[in-house]
């Protein structure tokens, strides 16, 4: 497994996503990821699945410090005491007495910044998450974080997929040295019926899903987190790490439409 080193911590570059899963097919789940060696696990406040997380982590056995664990806190508890209360919380619901990452969900209108980060970097001060940062935050409200606040945020996770382009994003997140985290890295699905993509893999004995992922992670500074909760899908992904894209098919993903968003922004409250 490849690794992303940021802000004194590795991330590994292929997690295990797990938004609208619960309850125990999340729990099987995570079981199941961790067994087939995923040593990244990405959940959040609103996935509403921690606790069944937290199971699947003490049942697997994996010593804590080989595991990568991030969660989010809600783009309604932004304010520094909600912020607490929100991340003793998941913390308690994870069983863990630490989290490696904690990221700031979505911004909100109403967020005051400096005040998040000051909240944020004394429970980083405290041990009790490793690094922090943030999700869906667009470059102006990076720019605010890192340039201006000085955060030391260790990624930015967005929507990224070979059927929508976060060039500009990605960009600016390289120069700063800020890793990528891709959510819907499958495009929700669609990646995998495309015939553009599944021409690809024939010619390399993989699936166009799997092409769609190995693009992602060919790219520096990105990782990926795909949801799966089937074993097979699980294993699929970890193989897909196995794929060698050419320049040829390059260029072919490159000719796709890069418009196709999953996730309308348009719901988070501070988006543009």
């Amino acid at each position: 497994m490849d690794y992303l080193q940021t802000q004194g911590i590795s991330l590994p570059r292929l997690g295990l996503g797990t938004y609208r899963m619960q309850g125990d097919v999340c729990r099987a789940a995570v079981e199941s990821a961790l067994g087939l060696g995923y040593r990244h696990i990405d959940t959040a406040e609103m996935y509403d699945n921690e606790e069944a997380i937290g199971a699947a982590i003490a049942a697997s056995r994996v010593a804590r410090k080989d595991l990568h664990v991030t969660t989010k806190v809600w783009n309604e508890n932004l304010a520094p005491d909600a912020i607490r209360k929100a991340f003793d919380s998941s913390l308690k619901k994870l069983k863990l007495d630490h989290v490696d990452l904690y990221l700031v969900h979505w911004p909100a209108k109403t967020m005051n910044l400096p005040a998040m980060f000051e909240t944020l970097l004394k429970l980083k001060q405290e041990g009790r998450t490793r690094a922090i940062g943030v999700a869906n935050f667009n470059i102006a409200l990076l720019k605010t974080v890192v340039e201006e606040i000085k955060a030391p945020i260790a990624c930015n996770q967005i929507e990224y997929h070979v059927m929508l382009d976060q060039t500009p994003v990605r960009k600016y997140l390289a120069a700063k040295s800020i890793p990528l985290v891709a959510y819907c890295p499958l495009a929700q699905g669609r990646a995998a019926s495309n015939e553009t993509l599944a021409a690809i893999g024939r010619k390399h004995g993989a699936s166009a899903a799997q092409v769609a992922l190995k693009w992602l992670l060919d790219q520096d500074g990105v990782a990926a987190i795909p949801k799966a909760s089937q074993a097979e899908s699980q294993q699929a992904n970890l193989d897909a790490l196995n794929v060698g894209l050419d320049d040829e098919d390059i260029k072919a993903i490159a000719s796709l439409p890069k418009d196709q968003r999953c996730v309308n922004p348009g719901f988070a409250p501070a988006w543009d």
